[in-house]
């Protein structure tokens, strides 16, 4: 390899490594709040005894801290749902940039809740914060899945999940109680959060806007060349051009996708059922209950440290999220998302769940999103699909809840018994995923495109074969994309 190719390759793993600063920031934001509970609420009981002169009442509390836990699964909803209309005005960097305001605001507020006498800022807090993590769940797969080449776009839309567990792991082990989750400190756990958003504000103007975004939205050739050409460390980017070109005549022969046309044209139908359905097999596959029933799973079976136990689940969490980095590309997105696990004994059912998650159903969901839709409809989908995602984690979170209080069931009412409904779910996700998911590995946004296009008897329109412009002097057309070449049949096995 040229020492220019490796330089690419640097620049590119720079770039993604800032985007995915987002995935972390929502993976710490998800699993910081559980460490603190019993300080946060007895915050809660002093405030109420300084107003009022009385503590909550049981009741009341549980409500409060219910609220509180829940409203970031509310503000998730409102970002993920919002990340198509950013992106379409911000682009792609710009909308990251904008974000990090909302880390910076929710993670103020709840630091200077304690100075302030306030549990009133940890709950709006907590919601600017869940705005913040919805936005990320769509902005980082959405930047990195396009300035990822083809051949390696499985793999680093899987670090925005190796990005999600890494967060997770670090706000198990900053919370516990001799590091930040004290009765002093926890405030600052829960502020911890703005530091990586000024780390990733620092870093964000050194990367490129998204090529596609430059060139099919923007109308900016020169623009999108050059930051091909050091994304990919090479001059000969003319076959990305060409790639992103034909997108960009399709798409405009195509009036603009809004989310309903989503649901309405038969075109887009069966990617976005199938983006839905995979990011509800991602949270109603018994993820989160696994790690919220872990700590005392360990403590039935005996573990006098249930903690360390459950911190040790967040560890295999990560490294099986990294196999998976190695394998995707290799086993292909279908296989990797069907390989679910049904192991509930003890210390290595949990381990082995949670390993096996991470192989397939964890990372697959978030990046193959923006490969089943081009670029117009994309931004749509992403919204779509991200708000299904957090739809779910909220429901899961009342079913099952992160703490001894709930606003539906408690674990004294289901216990482990819950996972038998997460089973029935897992066999459905199973099936569907194993006949109606199309593999991606390997293909361009086109050919995916145009693969279920014909699966519904309506091809899009090609453009015109002569249309080569743009080309370097003295050089030859590039050559068609796959999909000219090689229509893709939906056939059960999803191979093209």
């Amino acid at each position: 390899m040229s020492l220019h190719n490796r330089l690419g390759t640097v620049y590119l793993l720079y770039c993604v490594s800032t985007a995915v600063i987002g995935s972390l920031q929502f993976g710490y934001n998800t699993g910081v709040i559980n460490a603190p509970e019993q300080v946060c609420v007895l915050f809660f009981q002093n405030v109420s005894m300084e107003r009022y002169g009385e503590p909550f009442s049981k009741g009341t509390n549980t409500m409060v801290w219910s609220f509180s836990v829940a409203i970031f699964s509310v503000g998730g909803m409102i970002g993920s749902f919002s990340v198509g209309a950013m992106v379409n005005k911000f682009g792609r960097r710009k909308s990251m940039l904008i974000n990090n305001i909302l880390a910076l605001i929710g993670g103020g507020l709840m630091g200077l809740s304690t100075l302030s006498r306030s549990f009133e800022m940890v709950i709006v807090g907590r919601l600017v914060i869940g705005v913040f993590c919805g936005l990320c769940t769509g902005l980082t797969p959405m930047y990195v899945g396009e300035i990822a080449p083809t051949a390696l776009r499985g793999a680093f839309g899987t670090l925005h999940q190796l990005g999600v567990v890494i967060g997770i792991l670090v706000a198990q082990i900053f919370g516990l109680e001799f590091l930040l989750g004290s009765d002093t400190l926890w405030p600052l756990l829960l502020a911890l959060t703005a530091l990586p958003a000024v780390l990733q504000s620092i870093m964000l103007p050194f990367c490129p806007e998204s090529p596609r975004y430059l060139l099919i939205v923007l109308n900016q050739e020169e623009e999108a060349r050059k930051a091909l050409v050091r994304l990919r460390g090479s001059e000969d980017v003319s076959d990305d051009i060409q790639e992103m070109k034909e997108e960009g005549m399709k798409m405009a022969m195509e009036k603009k996708v809004t989310i309903p046309e989503l649901f309405r044209s038969p075109k887009y139908r069966q990617p976005i059922i199938i983006a839905i359905v995979l990011q509800l097999s991602q949270q109603l596959s018994g993820i989160n209950a696994v790690f919220y029933y872990s700590t005392g799973l360990f403590d039935t079976a005996g573990v006098t440290q249930p903690i360390y136990a459950t911190i040790g689940a967040g560890v295999v969490n990560t490294v099986f999220t990294v196999v998976s980095l190695f394998l995707v590309e290799k086993a292909g997105r279908r296989t990797l998302s069907c390989s679910l696990s049904f192991f509930y004994l003890a210390i290595v059912a949990v381990l082995g769940f949670v390993a096996s998650f991470e192989m397939g159903p964890g990372p697959i969901p978030w990046f193959i999103v923006a490969e089943l839709f081009s670029q117009g409809p994309r931004p749509a989908a992403m919204a779509v699909s991200g708000f299904s995602n957090w739809t779910a984690n909220f429901l899961v979170g009342l079913v099952y809840p992160t703490t001894n209080t709930s606003l539906l069931f408690s674990q004294e009412i289901c216990g482990p018994y819950v996972f038998i409904i997460f089973t029935v779910l897992l066999i459905f996700f199973f099936i569907f995923t194993f006949l109606r998911v199309p593999e991606t590995k390997g293909r361009t946004f086109d050919d995916i495109a145009q693969g279920f296009a014909a699966s519904t008897g309506k091809p899009t329109l090609s453009p015109p074969e002569s249309v080569v412009v743009g080309l370097p002097d003295g050089k030859e057309p590039a050559p068609m994309s796959p999909t000219e070449k090689v229509p893709m049949v939906d056939l059960p096995s999803g191979k093209p």
